[in-house]
């Protein structure tokens, strides 16, 4: 490897660090009342039991504290795989490179988000209601069930919800900023691929939001209970039984509009941030 090409990298590298975590701390923050519903909607407990409208910001510490170095490492990861991908193929824009790349780096991202998670959804519902921080939660869960079935649980789930949404999004997110211009004539910016990750996140959210019921079902399982030693497949298999379709698909609104305006909020200001460092923009890197 050249030194341009060393620079270039470390560049890259440094440029998804920082434009990753802030976008991924503006996203959280600004759109976690709708977080906080969604999870509400898909909770055993119910909408209402669950809190309701109540405390909608209940768990946005843990949310806020992890969000930045969850989205930081996805996208380091991200770009990192899809460069080096890219470099050991001679494939240029290739959905299979994306969607590799985006699968590796979500499973690393949820060494961090899967713990992050825990303690927010915890903090979101009401199955816990002593006002306990996210340490203490996640100390709790670590002394009960350990570390793989307390602060890692649902950490399959979890990937197995990931994955999916990334192989959609992420793919549908590089073809949108490859093909905005040519489409409708107007030169990519910050809006524009903001624009394309909304409308990607969106379409991802939609098709992936019983992955996500049987996550927050697994997720908010305390010891002891019925759900806790349950596949997804059997979670799902047993939410349909008691709601049909509507268990299924419980938290589709919020989670679409959710992650839709996420993804604008997300991929804009990572584009955004990437152009004030003077690195490679997000549609630059889709043509390394």
């Amino acid at each position: 490897m050249s030194e341009s090409n060393v620079v270039s990298y470390n560049n890259t590298f440094f440029n998804s660090l920082v434009a990753g975590g802030v976008a991924g701390v503006v996203v959280d923050i600004a759109l976690f009342p709708i977080d906080t519903v969604k999870t509400r909607l898909q909770s055993e407990l119910g909408f209402i039991r669950a809190g309701g409208f109540r405390g909608i910001y209940k768990g946005l510490a843990p949310a806020a504290a992890g969000s930045a170095p969850t989205a930081a490492l996805f996208f380091c990861s991200y770009e990192s795989f899809k460069r080096y991908l890219s470099s050991a193929t001679g494939a240029v824009n290739s959905p299979y490179i994306h969607m590799a790349s985006a699968s590796c780096a979500e499973v690393l991202a949820c060494l961090i988000r899967v713990p992050v998670e825990i303690a927010k959804q915890r903090r979101q519902t009401l199955g816990n209601t002593q006002k306990t921080t996210a340490l203490q939660i996640l100390w709790r869960a670590y002394k009960m069930e350990g570390l793989k079935r307390g602060i890692y649980r649902g950490f399959g789930t979890t990937v197995m919800r990931e994955i999916p949404f990334s192989l959609i999004q992420f793919p549908l997110w590089e073809y949108f900023k490859l093909h905005w211009t040519d489409v409708t004539g107007i030169e990519s910016s910050p809006f524009t691929v903001a624009l394309c990750g909304a409308m990607a996140g969106g379409i991802a959210a939609g098709l992936t939001t019983p992955l996500d019921v049987a996550k927050t079902r697994i997720m908010l399982a305390e010891q002891g209970t019925a759900t806790k030693k349950l596949s997804p497949r059997i979670v799902l298999t047993n939410v349909y039984r008691e709601r049909g379709l509507a268990g299924i698909f419980a938290g589709l609104a919020p989670r679409v509009l959710w992650i839709t305006l996420g993804g604008a909020f997300f991929f804009g200001f990572y584009d955004l941030t990437s152009r004030l460092l003077g690195g490679n923009t997000s549609t630059d890197n889709a043509n390394i």
